[in-house]
């Protein structure tokens, strides 16, 4: 089947232009942002405050998003959504191009495009089994995760343009018209009538969601996998990655390893996307591995060719792992509680990250970098090669369409 055979459906081109346009602008808010902060006040400690407080609120808000996300239409959902944040960038633009944006004003406005954010992720996760076949899922989660790369990258290029050329108020402007964009764009998703959900209590909802998610031992094998995966792997690339670099290779290295990392991404996408093995989270687990490769070579090998054969190699494996669990996820859990499984494996992998990018500083300076990075490294393998260790994990296998007779 091509790639592009999702795109025949009016619902799922909504889904994909929505996304694309919503990553985008995602990935032009937070440079737009800083800039907007250093502007006003040049302080390294605001900016620390601005960014840290989206942060809190996107995480504390997951599972809130995850229960409304079944509850509610999801399309809906996502449309709401991106009005709000785009109110929320607006307001932003006008008091930075009006000259009464402050401090605790930005803070306030970070903290409600958080939990905006926060509300939309399960919603956006789960929607996609809604618009296409069930034996389009590979193609349509690969075609949405090609997209939205595409998107996060041109939108982290063009903010820096946007901010060098207009001014970082011009830029949070521009910001607000992409998320009202993906608001529009989300309009056009039709879904069929289905099944909803009693309207019980919140909490209820969250215990139920919390019982579909532990009674499969190979989601939260998983989910506990990437806490340490990303806490091991993305906390030591951010943080300590920039600083060997300085040391080594330089800045525009680093930033040339970053960007084949996420042309790594696209082609792992494209291979997810035509090779679906019939035990594939057996196969996409493993391929986690490669997440060691990165950390391992700025250990061992300190040397800009070896780092760019990593990261791509990484951003290969990573992406196809992404497609493999998106699937498995949309083909073995009801749609009805799909959103809140969702919210609990989103909880469970970004709440780790902050820890791995809080603990790199203090343990490079007790331990050395190259001990913290090869056990980093060892770390991501160990974790990965426990997980494999569990039947669930191995035996789990693709659906396979019935061929139904020619009319």
């Amino acid at each position: 089947m091509s790639l592009l055979e999702p795109l025949r459906g009016r619902s799922f081109r909504a889904l994909a232009t929505g996304r694309t346009l919503a990553t985008f602008a995602n990935a032009v808010a937070p440079v737009a942002l800083a800039f907007a902060v250093l502007d006003l006040t040049g302080s390294a400690v605001d900016l620390g405050l601005v960014v840290g407080v989206r942060s809190v609120a996107n995480i504390a808000l997951l599972l809130f998003g995850g229960v409304l996300a079944d509850r509610l239409p999801r399309s809906v959902i996502m449309q709401g959504t991106e009005v709000a944040a785009g109110v929320t960038q607006g307001v932003l633009a006008v008091s930075v191009l009006c000259g009464f944006a402050s401090i605790p004003f930005l803070v306030g406005l970070s903290a409600v495009n958080g939990a905006v954010a926060a509300i939309s992720l399960p919603a956006a996760a789960a929607i996609t089994p809604q618009t296409v076949s069930r034996d389009q899922l590979s193609q349509a989660n690969a075609l949405i995760r090609l997209l939205t790369n595409t998107g996060r990258v041109a939108g982290a290029g063009a903010a820096g343009i946007v901010v060098a050329v207009a001014g970082s108020g011009w830029a949070v402007a521009v910001n607000a018209l992409l998320f009202f964009a993906a608001a529009f764009a989300y309009r056009g998703i039709r879904l069929p009538r289905g099944a909803r959900i009693a309207a019980g209590h919140p909490i209820a909802d969250l215990i139920a969601g919390w019982h579909e998610f532990r009674s499969r031992a190979w989601v939260w094998i998983v989910v506990v996998q990437f806490a340490f995966v990303n806490a091991a792997g993305l906390g030591t690339l951010v943080v300590i990655g920039p600083v060997v670099a300085d040391d080594t290779f330089g800045r525009t290295g680093w930033g040339l390893a970053l960007a084949v990392q996420t042309a790594g991404s696209m082609l792992g996408g494209l291979i997810a996307a035509r090779w679906q093995p019939r035990r594939a989270m057996f196969v996409g687990v493993l391929l986690v591995t490669a997440e060691a490769l990165p950390v391992l070579s700025l250990g061992l090998w300190p040397a800009l060719i070896p780092l760019l054969v990593a990261m791509v190699l990484a951003g290969l494996a990573m992406e196809q792992f992404s497609v493999v669990w998106d699937v498995a996820l949309q083909e073995n859990i009801p749609s009805d509680r799909l959103a809140r499984v969702y919210s609990y494996d989103m909880l469970g992998s970004l709440a780790a990250m902050p820890i791995g990018q809080i603990a790199a500083g203090p343990l490079v300076e007790h331990l050395g970098r190259e001990p913290v990075l090869l056990g980093c490294g060892v770390l991501i393998v160990v974790a990965t090669l426990l997980a494999l260790s569990s039947r669930q994990v191995r035996g789990l296998v693709r659906y396979k369409p019935v061929a139904l007779p020619a009319a």
